[in-house]
């Protein structure tokens, strides 16, 4: 069984920065990757960033130069710090895993807003 919170979604105006947090619960099950995805009003949910447990990266297109994926395994943890925040970001945003068992968990998501 797995638990996602995530936390530190807002409004920020362009340009602007947050960090978004994401804590995973976890019993009997080891997570090999961290995922942020996002969907805007109207859109498909889409990849924004991955972290595998060997800590391998993958960004969108859109967001690379601007967001790091990162993350705390005392705190059983992952980060994502937006930075040069552009309009076209604002998203719900969600954390995914995959691990040790089949399938992957997502979080409740965090709405994140930028205005111009």
């Amino acid at each position: 069984q797995v638990q996602l919170v995530e936390s530190g979604g807002g409004l920020v105006q362009a340009g602007g920065s947050l960090r978004l947090s994401c804590a995973a619960s976890t019993s009997r099950f080891s997570i090999n990757v961290w995922g942020w995805y996002r969907q805007a009003p109207g859109k498909q949910r889409e990849m924004v960033a991955t972290m595998t447990s060997s800590n391998s990266t993958n960004y969108a297109n859109s967001v690379k130069g601007r967001f790091t994926i990162s993350r705390d395994n005392a705190k059983n943890t992952v980060y994502l710090q937006m930075n040069s925040l552009k309009p076209e970001d604002t998203a719900v945003y969600y954390c995914r895993v995959w691990g040790s068992s089949p399938g992957n968990y997502w979080g409740q998501g965090t709405q994140v807003t930028v205005s111009s």
